[in-house]
């Protein structure tokens, strides 16, 4: 008897227990979030830090779920005019190139991120549901891949902050 008890018991335990590896709730989500790195798999194998190997970023997600994202090169270039406006375009695709920022709603189901993109610095994905297969999660770290349309993969790994 004690040992069905115990057997049962562990079963409970088991089914109960969070599946580690994975996020399972938006709400695990919430906080902010900083970009630890972004390497880019080509689809011949050849990999680039994305964000170059000391990126910048932030990306937090609230209670609402909602999200905003600024993932940076730490090198952006300065624009000699000292205006924004007034790129080269040398400057301009620096800056293009070197970083990506967006914010919309988010949800989770079946370890996949899920990002709604109402607004960003990349009009392509203005409008879309952008799907993030989490890789890796432990509650402070999280890791997800981003499939891109050239054939290439890119892995992003983020540290909580808070």
């Amino acid at each position: 008897m004690r040992g069905r008890f115990v057997s049962s018991l562990a079963s409970m335990l088991f089914l109960a227990a969070p599946d580690i590896g994975s996020a399972q709730s938006a709400r695990e989500l919430v906080g902010t979030w900083e970009l630890v790195s972004s390497v880019n798999t080509a689809r011949d194998g050849t990999k680039s830090d994305v964000f170059g190997p000391n990126p910048k970023g932030i990306l937090m997600f609230d209670n609402d779920g909602r999200f905003a994202q600024v993932f940076t090169r730490p090198e952006l270039p300065k624009f000699a005019s000292g205006d924004r406006l007034q790129g080269t375009p040398d400057e301009n695709r620096a800056i293009v190139q070197g970083s990506i920022a967006m914010f919309g709603t988010y949800s989770i189901s079946d370890k996949v991120l899920m990002l709604y993109v109402q607004s960003g610095t990349w009009p392509g994905w203005i409008g879309t549901d952008q799907k993030r297969p989490l890789t890796s999660y432990t509650g402070d770290e999280m890791s997800w891949t981003q499939q891109e349309e050239a054939g290439a993969t890119t892995l992003t790994t983020l540290r909580r902050l808070d």
